[in-house]
């Protein structure tokens, strides 16, 4: 499927495939959620090197766009520069909807503990929890994982992909840690910076479970 030409990138040796990098493109724009490298690699029979190089390129030409590549829960997506958010929610002319302080609570408190019951959220949080986590299956950010062991067998809750995609991240390990938090928490301190927001979801590209 090469049309012959090769663009040059550090650390590749004779380069990659143009017509490849294309082809990734294509994938990412038409398809509306992440793609794995290897989907990718078994669409376009190729090695799995192969489209992690002609994804590398792709991210590096798009780099200063106004659509970017990104890593996000697993996969490779084609997301619009957050530089463009203010324009993008006026274009859309609904005010972004918010995750209050206690959904982002319960959010972090299933993020970093699951999977967990509710009885462990609310031993977390100190009050009941059970509203604000119904508010996070019904937006697809938590889902049920089962059942517990301990007597009563009580549902367990973990996270989504929608979830990895509101807070951009490649995967679950990839969390901040208490550490970070506290890092940044002092890097803010005294300059009226808070040290997290609420943030808006997203615009709606449904997600692989």
């Amino acid at each position: 499927m090469s049309d012959g030409r090769v663009l040059d990138f550090p650390g590749r040796p004779g380069g990659v495939d143009g017509d490849l990098v294309h082809a990734v493109e294509a994938l990412l724009f038409a398809s509306g959620q992440p793609l794995p490298t290897a989907r990718m690699a078994a669409l376009l029979e190729r090695e799995s090197g192969e489209i992690i190089a002609a994804v590398r390129v792709l991210a590096q030409q798009r780099l200063s766009s106004g659509v970017v590549v990104e890593r996000i829960g697993g996969g490779w997506q084609l997301r619009t520069a957050p530089r463009f958010r203010a324009v993008l929610a006026a274009l859309q002319g609904a005010t972004p909807r918010k995750l209050s302080k206690a959904a982002m609570e319960v959010l972090s408190a299933v993020a970093y503990e699951q999977p967990c019951t509710r009885t462990d959220i609310e031993a977390l949080r100190g009050v009941d929890s059970g509203g604000v986590l119904k508010s996070l299956l019904d937006r697809g950010l938590v889902r049920v994982a089962g059942r517990s062991t301990v007597p009563g067998r009580p549902l367990l809750y973990r996270t989504t992909r929608v979830f990895l995609e509101l807070f951009s991240l490649p995967d679950l390990a990839s969390l901040p840690t208490l550490a970070d938090r506290k890092e940044l928490e002092a890097a803010t301190e005294g300059q009226g910076v808070p040290p997290s927001r609420d943030d808006a979801l997203p615009g709606g590209a449904g997600l692989e479970e």
